[in-house]
């Protein structure tokens, strides 16, 4: 596959989930830059914004295997990855596989499960593997992560360990839609009644396992040349500098953000990266790995702020 095809790939995506979800083109853009960049992302909004129904069309769309855990605050590590449970009939023990062995796993509401089952997801997310009772299970190299959380809630919910949110590549924020998107909203669903799934709006398979590979491939060989190397590096650790941040990105942040900007060049249809490429990213990569200095709190900035500033200050290259 060359790059017109990525792209080619991408806009048919992103049309199939137009069908169904209005508003979050954002988000589908970011989704399509993780799924090639072998990343995930972590979706944060109120309730009965389209979180979850965007995950669906997503999966169906790019050919993926949905699967979905709701998080509770009961939910255990064992009900996510499974456990060898003993058979009577043939005196062994059987795998009995638990959702995460899919490849879109739509992580519902994933602040409202205590950190140790939270923890659950880390092996996978980093490795693609999972470990039960000492045997590992590789996970199809197309896994990815969909997590979503509420931010408006603070009744029992564990907020995620900053280890774990360093191993999303994007966190995206979903507002409510714009008064233009919610008539339209309201005029195409508001005669339907149920749930809504993604086939009933048409909502068609575009690609499969060979072609999200293949896609892949494509883009693992775009250029990054070593002035783009440097901006990103030098953009990374100015979030280690600055006095409005306690906690800056860490060096896996710089690695992930190289490789977002190479499947986002991609998807546009270019073999070779832009700064331009790097600043639009910046903000969904940046945001969930750091942390707010006291002063900068009392004073009400927020973390987009200083970061969009700081993108606004690191030279680019020319």
């Amino acid at each position: 596959m060359n790059i017109d095809e990525v792209k080619a790939l991408g806009d048919a995506i992103r049309g199939e989930v137009a069908k169904a979800v209005v508003g979050l083109d954002d988000a589908v853009e970011l989704m399509l830059v993780a799924l090639f960049a072998s990343g995930h992302i972590l979706l944060e909004g109120p309730p009965g914004t389209a979180k979850t129904f965007l995950a669906q069309c997503f999966a169906r769309a790019a050919g993926l295997d949905y699967g979905r855990i709701q998080f509770t605050p009961d939910l255990l590590p064992g009900d996510i990855l499974g456990s060898n449970l003993f058979n009577f009939q043939t005196s062994s023990f059987t795998l009995t596989r638990g959702p995460i062995f899919t490849e879109l796993l739509l992580a519902d509401e994933i602040n409202r499960t205590p950190p140790k089952t939270q923890a659950a997801l880390l092996e996978a997310m980093q490795e693609r593997t999972v470990t039960i009772d000492g045997v590992d299970h590789r996970l199809s190299d197309r896994f990815m992560v969909v997590a979503t959380q509420n931010p408006i809630e603070n009744q029992g919910v564990y907020p995620l360990p900053e280890a774990q949110l360093d191993r999303f590549l994007f966190k995206y924020v979903v507002g409510y839609p714009t008064i233009e998107e919610e008539q339209r909203l309201v005029a195409a669903m508001g005669n339907r009644f149920g749930t809504p799934h993604p086939e009933d709006w048409g909502v068609a398979r575009v690609a499969d396992a060979a072609t999200i590979r293949a896609a892949a491939d494509a883009v693992s060989v775009n250029r990054l040349a070593d002035e783009i190397v440097d901006y990103v590096v030098r953009l990374v650790r100015a979030t280690r500098s600055t006095g409005d941040l306690q906690l800056g990105a860490s060096p896996r942040a710089a690695a992930t953000l190289a490789a977002a900007a190479r499947a986002y060049a991609a998807l546009d249809g270019r073999d070779f990266v832009l700064p331009d490429d790097v600043k639009h990213l910046a903000p969904a990569a940046l945001r969930h790995r750091v942390l707010l200095s006291p002063a900068a709190e009392i004073d009400g900035r927020s973390v987009d702020a200083v970061v969009a500033a700081l993108v606004e200050q690191v030279e680019a290259p020319r």
